[in-house]
């Protein structure tokens, strides 16, 4: 997986992905922080910039897999930190 951030293009395997503003400021937020766990309220600040439910975090990070991950049940890039957040797996 390739993230340009200037140019806001997504590639897996050579091929570009198409992602909603949402799936893709969220992604935007893990690459910037690419490794390290961030939490539910971290990452809903950043991309909603309040309070919104969890559960909307949750579907899009659903969706993004959906998108990015060859098998979105088992996903390579984006790992659940059960109770806290999500993380990035660190991409090259």
């Amino acid at each position: 997986m390739s993230v340009d951030l200037v140019k806001r293009i997504v590639k897996v395997a050579g091929r570009e992905i198409k992602l909603s503003p949402k799936e893709y400021d969220i992604l935007r937020v893990l690459v910037q922080h690419a490794g390290k766990v961030l939490t539910h309220q971290h990452l809903l600040s950043q991309v909603w910039g309040g309070s919104t439910d969890v559960q909307y975090l949750r579907v899009y990070v659903r969706q993004l897999r959906q998108k990015i991950e060859r098998q979105p049940d088992q996903p390579e890039y984006i790992t659940t930190e059960t109770g806290v957040g999500y993380r990035l797996r660190d991409i090259e």
